[in-house]
């Protein structure tokens, strides 16, 4: 085969030097293209390990099971986080029909005086976060060990290696691996990928076409 790309679940993620930054954990794809627009490492502290986005631009080669990027990136924290907490502004909160405006409550006797006010404790202000993630929009990041469904809904693998042209930066095909005791892998070209999603590759093929399919080492 010639000259690829290669996205391997858990592979190492260093710098030009060979300083380790984590190790890959998505690989995000335009569904639409095909075309790998960044990747998504996890690094960080033992109890403080963190996802962070890193654009295929930087990405400088890669082996079976290491992706090295270009340049010294100090740490972890010069890319983007993969996922962030926002505030919804005011206009976009939905309030719900049980929402209801209580009235202060006036103590005080009819003609003598108004007394006191006290407002009510439920006058507290209301908010609501959203989770947004940092990648192009249209995009979809697909985890390494996403499982692949043939048009049948038969579940025949899991992803384990995400294959790219380097002239492009275009996903060819996708490795998946199959089988519980004997592992086997078999190379899916990416025309027979139907849709992305997060979690699982769905294609327009049927489980017979796939079973057709020769088995393939991990180094091929």
């Amino acid at each position: 085969m010639e000259k690829v790309i290669l996205f391997q679940k858990n592979a190492n993620v260093v710098t030009a030097s060979g300083k380790q930054l984590g190790t890959l954990e998505r690989v995000v794809v335009n569904p639409e293209s095909k075309v790998v627009t960044d990747i998504v490492i996890l690094g960080g502290a033992l109890f403080n390990k963190e996802n962070r986005v890193v654009p295929i631009s930087m990405v400088a080669e890669t082996t079976e099971d290491e992706i090295v990027l270009r340049g010294e990136p100090e740490d972890l924290q010069a890319f983007p986080p993969f996922e962030e907490q926002r505030i919804l502004e005011e206009d976009h909160v939905e309030r719900s029909d049980t929402d209801v405006v209580v009235p202060p409550i006036i103590y005080g006797l009819p003609g003598v005086g108004m007394g006191s006010v006290i407002l009510p404790a439920t006058t507290e202000e209301k908010f609501a976060t959203t989770i947004e993630q940092n990648i192009p929009e249209g995009t979809v990041a697909v985890k390494e060990g996403a499982k692949v469904f043939t048009a049948d809904d038969k579940q025949i693998g899991i992803v384990e290696r995400v294959l790219a042209d380097p002239s492009i930066e275009q996903v060819t095909h996708l490795l998946i691996e199959q089988g519980l005791l004997i592992r086997e892998h078999k190379l899916i070209p990416i025309t027979w990928v139907l849709r992305f999603g997060e979690d699982a590759v769905h294609l327009r093929v049927k489980e017979d076409a796939t079973a057709s399919l020769k088995s393939t080492s991990r180094a091929d």
